[in-house]
């Protein structure tokens, strides 16, 4: 929190029912620094849930556009300006974060992850998602509010991929720019809650029913790519 407040004004942080104390010592900093909000959701969500909370109450005070980050670290908040004045230049897009990894990035995320890129490029007919999962990204608000209220996914684990896949579908165009991505080790304090079973059997539900949005767009699609 501290390094995206470094670069950037304002920043919302929404605790997704953590039960750590980080919420009580958010909220002390926050009546320090009138630039920094704590939104506290009473019990946990999922991260697309946390999102969409957010970014419905930003619309709310008139916020057009948002950068979304990680709070473990492991995207890098010395990017925000640059992504966030790309978006400024272009404000119907979105910009996509595409990860650079180091040597430490444990294999079996890095190379799992190419299922899911694959996946998200056939959906949309290979519309230039970058990277599916990464989720150091600045969405236009609108659009993705109106996709996530009209139906009930997107709400844990599945949002990063399918927040690009339907944002594209609605005719968003998406700019990548590289930024480094770092794991954590555990010796390094590095908590890591992605399940291999419940997130990827979540994931493979996810592109399933995107399977199945992608066929009854297809025509459509087509027609647009041919433009």
């Amino acid at each position: 929190m501290r390094a995206a407040r470094a670069q950037w004004a304002p920043v919302w942080v929404v605790v997704d029912g953590s039960t750590d104390g980080s919420a009580g010592q958010l909220q002390a900093m926050a009546g320090q620094d009138p630039q920094l909000r704590v939104i506290v959701l009473p019990e946990n969500r999922g991260k697309g849930a946390a999102v969409l909370e957010g970014i419905t109450q930003a619309a709310a005070e008139g916020y057009t556009h948002a950068l979304t980050m990680d709070s473990d670290g492991q995207h890098p908040a010395d990017l925000i300006p640059a992504f966030m004045r790309v978006s400024q230049e272009q404000p119907d897009a979105m910009v996509l974060g595409k990860p650079v990894f180091d040597a430490d990035a444990p294999r079996l995320r890095v190379n799992g992850r190419k299922l899911s890129n694959g996946w998200a490029h056939l959906e949309t007919l290979w519309a230039g998602i970058g990277d599916s999962l990464y989720g150091f990204r600045v969405y236009p608000i609108a659009p993705l509010v109106r996709i996530m209220r009209n139906q009930r996914f997107m709400r844990r684990f599945d949002f990063d991929p399918e927040a690009v896949v339907r944002l594209c579908w609605a005719g968003v165009a998406p700019i990548n720019l590289d930024a480094p991505v770092r794991y954590f080790r555990n010796e390094d304090g590095g908590v890591s809650h992605f399940n291999y079973l419940r997130d990827n059997a979540l994931l493979t539900w996810m592109h399933a029913r995107l399977l199945l949005g992608f066929l009854l767009r297809l025509p459509r699609l087509i027609l647009r790519k041919l433009r």
